[in-house]
C-alpha cells in the first residue's frame, strides 16, 4: 500500500447567513412591525484523527474543503440554520501547519479532533434593529466571512515497527514475506520511493524508504523518511550478506552498513539512538553458513536481539517472524 505522507489543502469554514428584511403581517392589522430573522452562524473546520495511514490518498485530487454556509434569515423572525461542521479526517501522527499563520496542530490520537477554522456568525435581520424610536427599520447586514486558509499535512508514522537499511538491504521483501503489503522489489537503489505498510499479527510496520550516507544532512532520500521513523516505538536494522559499496566504490563490512546506518539515526535525532532496535541479516543465500554464524555473533555482541532470514527459506522467514512478534509483544 504506496502511501500519500505529505498533502497541501485548502480549507474554508462556512459565511454566516445574511439577515433579512422581513413584516409581520395580520389580517387584524395592516402593518405590524419587522420580523426579519438573523441569519444562521458557518460550520467550523476540524481536524479529526483516524487509524488510517491511507487515507491521504482519497483527497489527492480534491484538495478544497468547504464547511457549509448558515442560511439566511426567515420571516417571522426565524433565524436561519446553523451550517453544518466539517471534519477533515488525517491520519493519527499527522502534523499539520497553517501555511498563512504558522501554527501547528498535532493529531496524536485517534477520535482527537483539533479546531483549525471558525464559522462566522450571521447576520442581523430588521427585527434587531427595532427600537422606540424606529418602528419600521429597513435595516439588515450580511452573514460575515467564515476563516479560511492553506495547509500542509506532513504525516509521521506510528508504526509499532520502523525496517531501516541501506538501499537493497530486503526491507520490501521482508514486508511482503511477513505481511501482505505490496511494496515494490528490484535490484536498484531506492526501489522504495514512499513507505509501506503492512501488519504481522497486531502490529504496524512501516518500510521505510533506504537510508544511505549524509541521509540526515538530506543526501537521497533524507529527512523526507526519517521522520517517520521517528514515531515508530521500535525498529528493525537490516544488514544484508550482499555487497554494499561506499562512496569510494570499496566493499564494506557488514558492521560498517549497520555503523553507518546507525549514524544518520542518531544525527537526525538522539531519540532514534535510544530506540528499541531489533537487527536482521539478510540474504543468507548468498553466503556460506560459516560466514552467517561468524557475523551473527558479531552482532549479538552488540546485546541486542539477532536473527537472520533468507526470503528464498520458508523456515528461516517463519522463524524471523515469530521471533519479532514475541520480541513486540513482551516490549508491549
Amino acid at each position: 500500500m504506496a502511501l500519500v505522507d505529505e498533502l497541501k489543502i485548502y480549507a474554508k469554514a462556512g459565511d454566516g447567513g445574511d439577515g433579512v428584511v422581513r413584516w409581520l403581517r395580520e389580517k387584524s392589522k395592516p402593518w405590524s412591525g419587522p420580523a426579519g430573522g438573523n441569519g444562521g452562524k458557518g460550520g467550523d473546520v476540524y481536524l479529526k484523527g483516524v487509524r488510517d495511514a491511507s487515507i491521504l490518498a482519497d483527497y489527492v485530487h480534491d484538495t478544497n474543503f468547504k464547511a457549509e454556509n448558515g442560511e439566511a434569515g426567515a420571516k417571522n423572525s426565524r433565524e436561519g440554520a446553523n451550517g453544518e461542521d466539517l471534519y477533515i479526517k488525517v491520519p493519527v501522527g499527522s502534523l499539520v501547519t497553517n501555511l498563512d499563520t504558522g501554527e501547528q496542530y498535532d493529531v496524536d490520537e485517534d477520535g482527537k479532533e483539533i479546531l483549525i477554522l471558525k464559522g462566522a456568525r450571521g447576520g442581523l435581520g430588521n427585527e434587531h434593529f427595532k427600537s422606540s424610536t424606529n418602528t419600521t427599520p429597513y435595516e439588515s447586514t450580511p452573514g460575515k466571512h467564515g476563516q479560511d486558509g492553506n495547509f500542509f499535512i506532513e504525516l509521521r508514522l506510528f508504526a509499532d515497527l520502523g525496517l531501516v537499511g541501506y538501499p537493497n538491504a530486503g526491507k520490501s521483501t521482508f514486508l511482503n514475506s511477513v505481511t501482505n503489503a505490496k511494496s515494490k522489489i528490484g535490484a536498484y537503489p531506492f526501489t522504495t520511493l514512499d513507505p509501506h505498510l503492512g501488519v504481522l499479527e497486531e502490529f504496524v510496520i512501516a518500510d521505510i524508504p533506504g537510508i544511505i550516507e549524509g541521509a540526515s544532512e538530506g543526501k537521497g532520500l533524507g529527512l523526507k523518511f526519517l521522520k517517520h521513523i521517528k514515531r515508530t516505538k521500535a525498529i528493525l536494522h537490516l544488514v544484508s550478506f550482499d555487497r554494499t559499496d561506499d562512496e569510494n566504490g570499496q566493499e564494506m563490512s557488514m558492521m560498517e552498513k549497520y555503523k553507518n546506518i546507525r549514524k544518520e539515526l542518531e544525527g537526525y535525532d538522539e531519540e532514534l539512538g535510544e530506540k528499541d532496535e531489533i537487527i536482521l541479516l539478510t540474504k543468507t543465500d548468498t553466503v556460506d553458513e560459516k560466514t552467517v554464524k561468524e557475523e551473527k555473533k558479531k552482532f549479538e555482541k552488540l546485546k541486542k536481539p539477532v536473527l537472520v532470514m533468507s526470503a528464498y527459506d520458508d523456515e528461516s522467514v517463519k522463524n524471523a517472524k515469530d521471533e519479532i512478534v514475541k520480541i513486540l509483544r513482551n516490549r508491549k
